[in-house]
């Protein structure tokens, strides 16, 4: 493992994310676990709520515009907390990380007082992978994992935010892990929201190749950044009787010397 940072005063302020906070909070605990491990501050804001995401994609401009400037307003106090220290925003899911550093300003471009807003917040928020490796310069992490694993690219992670390394890199360094990349690691797995609700038989057909990929790979255990994709891919793999885990790469990278 690599040594805690050599560089003092960084602080996380964490953004847990809608799905995260209600059905799986351990993947936030994860996270904390591995900055706390680096040697990171961290904090979170219990006021906090939504992105404004779920509205934004379903044409709910006015609704999202709302519940985005609560976010931003509660955000910059903590950019702004007077510590003295490197402030960033942490989120364990490159959607809604997507929403505030790539739609929010479609979002506000209309308002220049919020524009300026925007472009203060989005630039300390940072996806989990992207802040470990693209900002703290960190791989290994000290984890361990017995297990073959293969990884799954999320829609917004990778063509939004452009994250492609930073999560393999990581996975790489976990002690004990053989990585296989599947077939078509970089395609959609159908979920999309309330695209899977909308078009349920293109996303079933699209979840259907994902797993096809996922099982021809060998492994045991998928790995994403979104708790969204794992969701729906976890289901379909239940459903089927399929005996692949999927988890979080926070809590991949939290384990130490057991299955996850």
């Amino acid at each position: 493992m690599q040594k805690k940072l050599e560089k003092k005063g960084i602080k996380a302020y964490i953004f847990v994310t809608c799905l995260v906070d209600t059905f799986f909070p351990e993947v936030g605990v994860s996270m904390v676990r591995v900055l706390d491990r680096l040697g990171v501050e961290t904090e979170f804001l219990e006021e906090q709520t939504c992105c404004g995401q779920p509205a934004f994609n379903s044409g709910y401009q006015d609704d999202a515009r709302v519940v985005a400037e609560r976010f931003l307003n509660i955000f910059e106090k903590a950019i702004n907390d007077g510590s003295g220290k490197e402030i960033y925003i942490v989120c364990p899911s490159g959607s809604c990380t997507s929403m505030i550093k790539v739609f929010y300003k479609e979002l506000f471009h209309n308002s220049p007082s919020l524009l300026e807003l925007v472009k203060r917040v989005s630039a300390q928020t940072f996806e989990f992978t992207d802040f470990l490796v693209n900002v703290l310069n960190i791989r290994d992490v000290g984890a361990e994992y017995g297990g073959i694993v293969t990884y799954h690219d999320s829609c917004h992670m990778l063509r939004e935010l452009g994250v492609n390394d930073a999560p393999r890199e990581l996975i790489r360094s976990v002690k004990g892990v053989e990585f296989k990349e599947m077939e078509m690691h970089d395609a959609c797995c159908g979920f999309g929201g309330t695209f899977s609700v909308k078009f349920p038989e293109v996303s079933v057909s699209m979840l259907d190749e994902k797993i096809n990929s996922i099982v021809k790979s060998g492994a045991d255990t998928v790995i994403s950044a979104d708790m969204g994709c794992l969701m729906n891919i976890g289901g379909a793999l239940s459903r089927r009787n399929i005996p692949i885990k999927v988890v979080h790469i926070a809590d991949l990278l939290a384990n130490k010397g057991k299955k996850a």
